[in-house]
This record gives structure tokens, C-alpha cells and sequence, in this order.
């Protein structure tokens, strides 16, 4: 019987892609197992990088729109489509990031998802029927109200007025009205990739936690905190959904709790996400590894990461990982109660880290036959 390998990495950031990394481990089993059965199965977490990942498995073509930056300015982004699955996979820092904004620009109480909600409304259009959204790396806490308003709904004050979906304004909203609200809306399934637990206001919520690196000072972040909470109150009045009951609704300045109110998403870990599109539990019946791996393996990586997922996908069909990483800390009791069959740091020699990683894709194909050799 032919061995079965799947390869389920994460990248090396900075010096290997997942796919580079797939590429690589399959040149070393080879070398040792001819004739095996090897899938690749690259992955991601919801951060920076997972757009190409999750490409590879909805084989869409990029989409480029004209809408609003985060401060209301006219800029180009992009998202993923595909015809074929009619699925688009959106990333909310494409239109609405901080990366779009200086330093000095950053100001959390008068930035808006605005752009976001302008692509969601553009894949819309084109006919899709499942979004994905991925929510890190916004500039914005607005509680979801600008995506929102992309979309038809109106946010309105005391006197019936429209507010200007913004940080500022989530205190002044008194009531929301979805009588315009985008037709399809009801039909369309949206996933939310989530990788924070935060909620939707209070000392461990969307303005405490994450609004000072959106250039938010002290005062401003109990005001955006009130108004949170203003904005929960209302949107339980409307629709009988207590956001502070569910976990990541805090992400992205609340985005992820208005895209569950507002789009009817669903708030799934960005790692489970990218597993589902890559059919993963199925990709691995059989195997007799898994081998997987990242830059970086230390106590955060068995939380939430891309490794995380891995294991508990073989876990539940008592499939053995191993992970061939850049660099390793973690104790033998981590690793056993982490449950890697094998763990290797790919490093060869002393070296610095520019060498180590510019070495990268040798030293993996080296630990790769390594590791084949031994289960031989």
C-alpha cells in the first residue's frame, strides 16, 4: 500500500509561501517514498496572506472597485470573485484598513466601514451568494454601521435625521431603519472570519482593546465604549439580538457584530474557515500523516493558529501531525499535551535569521527527507 501525506502548512512569513512550503516537503518524501499518495492543502488563519490561500480553493479572479477609505476618500480595492461558485471573499483592510491611513491619520472616531459594505454590495450585484469576510486590520470602529449603509440601511438620530456612519455618531443613534435595505440580503449566506473572542463593548471589548492603535486617546475610548454600548441597546430593541452575549462581536470596531446583525453572518475562526473551502476534513481520510508547519512554532501557535486547526481535524480521526517549523520553543510537555507525533526545527548549522530564512526552502526539503527516512 502506497503511503498517504497531506501537507497543511501555513506560510514562513517572509520567506516561504504555504505553496512554496507544500512544494518543498513533497521534493523530500519523494525522495524517500516514490510512489506515495501526496495532497496539498495549504492554509491560513484570516491574517495577512489568507486572500491567495482561499483563492486557491475558490479559484476567483480579482475584482477592482472605486469606493470610500476609511476617512471618506475615493480609493481603488479589491476583492475576490468567482463566477463559477458564485463565492467572494472580501478583506475588510482592502477598503477599510489601517494600512490605508499615515500615522497621524488614524482616528477611530471619525473612520467608517463605508468601503467595505461598498464591495460586499458590488459582489452583490455580480450575483454572488456567499461572502466571506475577513475582518482584521481595520481602521474603524464603528460598530459595522458604514458597511451597513452600503447596503441600504439608514441609522437615524433623535430627530429622525441620518447620521454619518462613523465612530462618533454610535451614541447619537436612536433608531435603525432597513425598510431600503439591499433585497438580497435575506438569501445569502455569509461567513465572518473571526479569530478574536472579544465583545461588542466593556473593558475587553472593540474600543478598550483595540481602539488606541487606531489613534483613539483615552477620553475617546470611553466615548466610542459608550456609544458601543448605546449602539448594542438599540440594535437589541430592533432586532432582539444581544451582541454582548456573543463572542467576537468586539472585532474590528464592532464590524463583527454588525456584519452578524446586519448581513446575518455567521462568526466562524478564520483557521475553520480556510479548512471548510479547502474540503480538508475529507482531503484527509485516509492519510497516514499529516505534515504541517510555520515559521514560528510557540505557545500562541497552539492557539487558534493554522496548526491548531490541523490537529484537531486529525486528532478526531487519530491521524498523526508532524510540524517541520522555522523555529521551535516549546517544552516536550507542550508538544505532548498539544498532541504533535513530531516536531523539527528546520535550521541547520548557526545562523542568522536573513541566512535562515533565505535557506528556508532547502533546509525544509532536508527535513523532509529526514523525517520520511525515519518512518520508513
Amino acid at each position: 500500500m502506497a503511503m498517504k501525506f497531506v501537507i497543511a502548512p501555513d506560510k514562513f512569513k517572509g520567506s516561504l509561501t504555504g505553496f512554496e512550503f507544500c512544494d518543498a516537503v513533497e521534493e523530500g518524501l519523494r525522495m524517500v517514498f516514490k510512489d506515495a499518495e501526496i495532497l496539498k492543502r495549504p492554509l491560513a488563519d484570516g491574517g495577512d496572506g489568507t486572500m491567495e490561500v482561499a483563492n486557491h480553493y475558490i479559484k476567483g479572479e480579482k475584482v477592482a472597485v472605486s469606493v470610500n477609505d476609511p476617512l471618506f476618500r475615493p480609493i481603488s480595492a479589491s476583492y475576490l470573485y468567482s463566477d463559477e461558485t458564485k463565492i467572494a471573499y472580501i478583506e475588510m483592510a482592502e477598503a477599510s484598513g489601517l494600512k490605508l491611513l499615515t500615522k497621524n491619520e488614524r482616528n477611530c472616531i471619525e473612520t467608517t466601514t463605508l468601503g467595505t459594505g461598498e464591495l460586499i454590495y458590488d459582489a452583490l450585484e455580480k450575483g454572488a451568494e456567499e461572502i466571506i469576510l475577513g475582518i482584521g486590520g481595520s481602521a474603524t470602529n464603528d460598530g459595522g454601521m458604514g458597511m451597513a449603509k452600503a447596503l441600504g440601511y439608514q441609522f437615524l438620530d433623535e430627530k429622525g435625521q441620518e447620521l454619518i456612519p462613523i465612530g462618533k455618531n454610535l451614541s447619537k443613534v436612536k433608531n435603525i431603519d432597513d425598510s431600503n435595505k439591499y433585497k438580497r440580503l435575506n438569501d445569502i449566506k455569509v461567513k465572518i472570519a473571526c479569530d478574536v473572542t472579544n465583545p461588542f463593548y466593556g473593558l475587553q471589548g472593540a474600543a478598550y482593546i483595540y481602539g488606541a492603535q487606531k489613534g483613539a486617546s483615552e477620553n475617546e475610548i470611553i466615548f466610542l465604549n459608550q456609544g458601543l454600548r448605546n449602539f448594542a441597546e438599540i440594535i437589541n430593541n430592533c432586532y432582539k439580538i444581544d451582541l454582548q452575549k456573543v463572542n467576537g462581536t468586539g472585532a474590528a470596531g464592532g464590524a463583527g457584530g454588525g456584519a452578524l446583525v446586519f448581513l446575518k453572518g455567521e462568526l466562524i475562526s478564520g483557521n475553520n474557515l480556510v479548512k471548510e473551502l479547502a474540503d480538508f476534513d475529507t482531503a484527509i481520510e485516509g492519510a497516514d500523516w499529516i505534515i504541517t508547519g510555520e515559521g514560528q512554532l510557540d505557545e500562541q501557535t497552539l492557539s487558534g493558529k493554522t496548526i491548531d486547526g490541523v490537529v484537531t481535524s486529525a486528532k478526531f480521526k487519530k491521524i498523526p501531525v508532524a510540524a517541520l517549523c522555522g523555529s521551535v520553543s516549546i517544552s516536550v510537555v507542550q508538544q505532548q499535551k498539544f498532541g504533535l507525533a513530531y516536531v523539527a526545527s528546520i535550521i541547520r548549522g548557526v545562523s542568522t535569521l536573513k541566512e535562515a530564512m533565505c535557506q528556508s526552502k532547502d533546509n525544509l526539503i532536508n527535513a523532509a527527507y529526514n523525517f520520511a527516512n525515519l518512518i520508513k
